[in-house]
């Protein structure tokens, strides 16, 4: 994931613009993040997992924490498209799984 200050989004923004559509790019001011720029080309599903991996990055969640706050963010949308709160959970595995086999 790149870094870079508000400063250097704005004097870089194609720049900025090219590398979102790559991967999340982070935007820090005096030192700490202020936004982020994810493409939203993709499948839904793989949007949502750049949130995810751009979020643990800044605030990591353990256990029941980061249950909760996939639950949370997550269970509207699942309930959409008619997914369970197993279904969900079975997801959330199996993408944790092939991130985990491609690095």
């Amino acid at each position: 994931m790149l870094t870079m200050t508000s400063l250097e989004a704005q004097n870089q923004f194609g720049t900025l613009l090219d590398t979102s559509q790559r991967e999340p790019v982070m935007i820090t001011r005096r030192g700490r993040p202020v936004s982020m720029v994810i493409s939203p080309n993709g499948s839904p599903d793989a949007v949502m997992l750049q949130f995810m991996k751009m979020m643990s990055s800044i605030a990591p969640l353990r256990g029941v924490e980061a249950a909760n706050a996939v639950r949370k963010t997550l269970g509207s949308t699942a309930a959409k498209y008619g997914l369970t709160e197993a279904d969900t959970a079975r997801l959330i595995r199996e993408s944790a799984n092939e991130t985990n086999d491609s690095i």
